[in-house]
């Protein structure tokens, strides 16, 4: 995914000011497939292939999330407060979603991969990162 960052960055112009995306992003366009892939993948799998059963939760699991404001925690599949896009109503916390990840994935592909990558494949074959 961080290929993808780079490749749109680089189509929207980011190279005339930043030398990091002056390359040839027609050549790596097909990124830009996988990028639109995966939201029109999200937007069926939360539409037409998320799960509304109800997850049987330990009475005591159930008390706790309470406790930590999660209200709804044994009565719905996922609860609002954890998953709900309230949280998006507010400037400030959009700014922060939207900004924290263009640094996620800027930084690690400006560190030659992925965050995901070097962690399954890499260091799991014992490679320096």
């Amino acid at each position: 995914m961080s290929s993808n960052l780079r490749t749109l960055c680089s189509a929207f112009g980011a190279g005339n000011s930043v030398s990091f995306f002056r390359f040839d992003w027609r050549r790596d366009s097909w990124n830009l497939s996988v990028l639109a892939g995966t939201v029109v993948g999200g937007f069926i799998a939360s539409q037409f292939l998320t799960s509304t059963t109800v997850v049987d939760l330990n009475p005591e699991t159930i008390a706790q999330l309470q406790g930590l404001g999660v209200l709804d925690a044994g009565q719905s599949y996922m609860p609002e407060l954890l998953f709900g896009t309230e949280i998006l109503h507010q400037k400030k916390n959009l700014l922060l979603l939207l900004g924290g990840g263009f640094l996620v994935g800027f930084g690690a592909r400006y560190a030659g991969g992925c965050t995901s990558g070097h962690a399954i494949s890499e260091l799991s074959n014992l490679q320096w990162p």
